[in-house]
């Protein structure tokens, strides 16, 4: 056994779903599991099978509303990661994986692994290199950390998503029977399908003999895009309760975002309204069947935007709800 094992991620419930093969690599070796997620990460750490306890902290250089940096704030984390053995750190390509490193350090861990392109001096133990022109699914790129430090998936182990079970009972918000979810919100704008579209779309699918859900934080888009032809669970599900929602639809319809990633960890098909803010090949829903709708090749293409650049937003705003009924269509027959 390798001691008390640290995995971090510390951005969105999405990147931290991806994190969960790597998770379970820890996991066949590793005493404990404790994963340190950012605040809007922890809820779906906590779902991860083989996390055994999960730290939050509010990471100044990743977060998309950064904190200040303050000795306190520092100092707060070393104090609750200290009597960790070893770390295995998860970052998207465009993350540096060394500020925390130096804290790992300044916290006593004797072992550090991460990728890094950039010269690491003695922040690092393990420095994983890789090609970052090459798009390759997140969920495979941490995997690859997890075996760098020398940790691999146990047998039988196919590397898909998964979540922690049971799920709670949810027959109270989705009823009995076959459904559609649609969750309309996103983390970022550039990412957002028009809302009127996706009024517009649990109108024609429910004309299509549907049943539909929709699902998210916003309630005043909930109740929005429901109007009177959907169920409205806006706000009412622990992160969860929205796993078993997805789970038990036929079809998950929403953005890139969180929930897609949750409907790959259980298993749930996915029309995936996709701006190539960032590549399709990196983000989409991994492991489970999916149609893709947007224009890939769109101006905004790479630009990691979170407000989209190009009048218009047409990378999204030009998939019709009709697409979107026949891909609902395509996955559910």
């Amino acid at each position: 056994m390798r001691g008390r094992v640290l995995v971090a991620r510390l951005d969105d419930a999405g990147d931290v779903l991806l994190a969960g093969p790597a998770v379970r690599a820890v996991r066949t070796l590793a005493r404990e599991v404790v994963f340190l997620a950012g605040p809007r990460g922890r809820a779906a750490a906590e779902l991860l099978p083989g996390v055994d306890r999960v730290v939050t902290w509010h990471a100044p250089w990743i977060d998309h509303t950064p904190p200040p940096v303050t000795e306190e704030r520092v100092a707060d984390l070393v104090g609750r990661v200290r009597g960790v053995d070893e770390a295995v750190i998860l970052t998207s390509f465009h993350q540096s994986a060394l500020p925390l490193a130096l804290l790992l350090r300044l916290a006593g861990v004797g072992r550090i692994t991460a990728i890094s392109n950039d010269y690491p001096g003695s922040l690092l133990d393990v420095r994983h290199r890789v090609d970052e022109d090459v798009d390759v699914p997140e969920a495979e790129r941490m995997l690859a950390v997890a075996r760098a430090a020398g940790f691999e998936l146990p047998d039988g182990d196919d590397g898909g998503l998964a979540v922690r079970r049971p799920l709670p009972d949810i027959g109270a918000f989705a009823g009995d029977g076959s459904y559609v979810v649609v969750h309309p919100g996103t983390s970022a704008p550039a990412r957002t399908w028009p809302a009127e579209r996706h009024r517009q779309t649990v109108r024609e699918l429910t004309e299509d003999g549907h049943r539909v859900v929709v699902t998210g934080t916003e309630r005043d888009l909930t109740a929005y895009v429901a109007g009177g032809d959907a169920a409205d669970l806006g706000g009412r599900t622990t992160l969860a309760e929205l796993a078993a929602v997805i789970e038990g639809a036929g079809v998950l319809v929403t953005g890139n975002t969180g929930p897609a990633h949750l409907a790959a960890a259980v298993g749930t098909p996915v029309v995936s309204l996709f701006a190539p803010v960032v590549p399709a090949a990196r983000w989409a829903p991994y492991g489970v069947p999916a149609v893709l709708l947007g224009d890939q090749d769109a101006p905004c293409r790479g630009t990691r935007a979170r407000l989209c650049p190009v009048p218009g937003h047409p990378c999204l705003s030009q998939v019709t709800s009709e697409q979107v009924v026949k891909a609902v269509r395509e996955l559910t027959q």
